[in-house]
């Protein structure tokens, strides 16, 4: 619900996002093939596990990217009235 006090400038940083989450795959990945050539399968296991999270991540990354920027109510456009409670 927007309120009316949200800084109109807001954005979400997500190209910060996408170079921090290409970042954690390549790591889960390196991590998951270590941990499976020294033996360690449950190790193994977590990092392919974080490697799926962080690929689910990136590709809603990806999404929101390639979405573009949404429309944002200017200054003069006055807020939501709140809720009215049912009593």
């Amino acid at each position: 619900m927007r309120t009316g006090n949200e800084p109109t400038t807001a954005r979400s940083a997500l190209r910060a996002r996408w170079w921090l989450s290409l970042w954690g795959l390549l790591w889960a990945a390196f991590g998951t093939v270590v941990f499976v050539l020294v033996g360690l399968p449950g190790w193994a296991a977590a990092c392919a596990v974080l490697w799926l999270v962080i690929a689910v991540d990136f590709t809603l990354i990806v999404r929101h990217i390639r979405q573009g920027p949404h429309y944002q109510p200017g200054p003069g456009v006055p807020p939501y009235s709140p809720p009215r409670h049912r009593g």
